[in-house]
C-alpha cells in the first residue's frame, strides 16, 4: 500500500484533509467565474462577439462609414454640383510622394490633355515641371452643410489653379471621388430606414401569428407565400414604375424605401413566427397568462426580448438586400433620379458598355457597393453566431 505523508493521514482507506472544514467553500467562486454567471444577455453576445475578428473589424468599418455620411460635404474634394468643363471624363489622377530623387510629401503634378483626332478622345498627361502640394482642411467649394450652415472647408483639396481627380471624372466633368461619397449618405441611409420599417412590420405581423396561431397563423402564412412566389427584381420594376414621374427627389427616395420595406419583411415575419411559436409554451409565458397579462405585455414583455438579438442579427443580414434593390433599380432607370445621387444612379451612367471600355473608371461605384455587402454579410455572420445561445 502507498504511504501518505502526517498532513492527509488514511482512516477506514479514505483521504483525509487535516484543515478545518468551510461550509462556504462549496459556493466559492472565481471572480472570472462570477463574472460570466452574473452577466446579462447583451454581455454574454459582446464577449462571443468580439473573438470573431473578421465580424468585429467589419462592424468597426461600417460604423466609420455611416458615420462619415455625417460629414459628407467636409469629406468630398469638391462640392456636389462642381462642374470641371475642361476636364470632362478625365482618368483618375495619380498622387506622388516623391518628386526628382526627394520625398516632398503627397502632391500633383499639372493635369493637361490634349484631342487626338484620330480617334476623337481627349488624351491627358501630367505636367512634371507644375508640382502642386496637397492640402488638408484647407478652403475648397463653399457649400451648405446639410442644407443649414454654409462652409468652405474640406478635408482635402488642389492648391489654386490644380485639380485633383483621384477617381476621374464623368461626362460633365464632375469628380466622381465627391459623388461617390455624397451617393453614401443615401445608399447607405436608405438600408437603415428601409429596414426599420421592415423590422416592425415583421415584428408586429410575426409576433400575432406565433402567438395566436389558428386562423391568425394560416392567414399570415399565405400572405407571406403570395409575397415570395413573386420575383423580386420584376416585382421592384412594376411598383418603382408606379411612382410618378412629377414627384419631388425626396418623395422618390421615400417611395422607394417603402417599396423595398413592403417586399421584405417576409423573412423576418417568418423568423419571429417560428420563436414564438416555441417560447409561448415555456413555464415563464404560462405563468405570465395565469397571471392575467394581457396579450401586449406577454408578447413585448417575456416573449421578444428573448429573440431580440436573433432579430437584429436577422436585420443586419437584410440591410445588403436593401442597398441592393435601390442599386439595381437606379441602374434601370427606375429608381431615384437625378438630382439626386446614389451610388446606384452613379452606375446608371455606366450602362454603355463601349462607354465604359473608353472609360472604365466610371465603374469605380459598384467598388463601395460591393466593399459594403461584404462587409454587412460578415458583421452579420458574426452577430448571428454570437447571438446564437447554443454556440459557445
Amino acid at each position: 500500500m502507498a504511504t501518505h505523508s502526517s498532513e492527509a493521514p488514511m482512516q477506514n482507506d479514505h483521504w483525509v484533509s487535516q484543515k478545518p472544514f468551510d461550509p462556504q467553500s462549496i459556493e466559492a467562486i472565481s471572480p472570472e467565474q462570477e463574472k460570466y454567471y452574473f452577466a446579462s444577455q447583451w454581455q454574454l453576445i459582446w464577449w462571443r462577439f468580439k473573438r470573431h475578428r473578421l465580424a468585429l473589424i467589419c462592424g468597426i468599418f461600417l460604423a466609420l462609414m455611416y458615420l462619415s455620411i455625417l460629414i459628407t460635404e467636409f469629406l468630398a474634394p469638391y462640392a456636389l454640383s462642381t462642374r470641371h468643363t475642361d476636364y470632362i471624363y478625365s482618368p483618375p489622377q495619380p498622387v506622388h510622394f516623391i518628386h526628382e530623387g526627394e520625398f516632398v510629401g503627397p502632391f500633383v503634378y499639372g493635369w493637361n490633355y490634349e484631342l487626338n483626332m484620330q480617334k476623337l478622345l481627349r488624351e491627358y498627361s501630367e505636367d512634371k515641371s507644375q508640382v502642386y502640394p496637397l492640402q488638408f482642411f484647407c478652403k475648397g467649394d463653399p457649400y451648405k452643410f446639410w442644407g443649414l450652415w454654409e462652409s468652405d472647408r474640406h478635408l482635402f483639396c488642389a492648391p489654386e489653379g490644380a485639380t485633383l481627380f483621384l477617381l476621374g471624372t464623368d461626362r460633365l466633368g464632375r469628380d466622381l471621388l465627391s459623388r461617390i461619397t455624397y451617393g453614401a449618405r443615401i445608399s447607405l441611409t436608405i438600408g437603415l430606414i428601409g429596414i426599420s420599417l421592415s423590422f416592425f412590420l415583421g415584428i408586429l405581423i410575426g409576433g400575432l401569428a406565433g402567438y395566436y396561431g389558428g386562423w391568425v397563423d394560416s392567414s399570415v402564412q399565405r400572405i407571406t407565400e403570395v409575397i415570395r412566389s413573386f420575383p423580386e427584381l420584376p416585382l421592384w420594376m412594376a411598383l418603382s414604375a408606379i411612382l410618378p414621374v412629377t414627384w419631388s427627389p425626396l418623395w422618390v427616395f421615400f417611395g422607394i424605401t417603402l417599396i423595398l420595406a413592403l417586399l421584405d419583411w417576409t423573412g423576418l415575419a417568418r423568423a419571429v413566427r417560428s420563436k414564438l411559436l416555441a417560447l409561448r409554451e415555456e413555464d415563464y409565458c404560462l405563468a405570465a397568462q395565469l397571471m392575467g397579462a394581457k396579450p401586449k405585455r406577454v408578447i413585448g414583455r417575456h416573449l421578444l426580448p428573448g429573440l431580440f438579438s436573433h432579430l437584429i442579427a436577422s436585420a443586419t443580414l437584410s440591410i445588403p438586400a436593401m442597398i441592393l434593390g435601390e442599386t439595381a433599380l437606379s441602374f434601370l432607370g427606375l429608381g431615384l433620379r437625378p438630382p439626386i445621387t446614389s451610388w446606384g444612379v452613379l452606375l446608371n451612367e455606366a450602362q454603355n458598355i463601349n462607354v465604359v471600355a473608353i472609360y472604365p473608371w466610371l465603374m469605380f461605384p459598384v467598388l463601395p457597393v460591393i466593399v459594403i455587402i461584404l462587409a454587412f454579410n460578415f458583421f452579420g455572420d458574426g452577430l448571428r453566431d454570437a447571438a446564437d445561445p447554443y454556440k459557445h
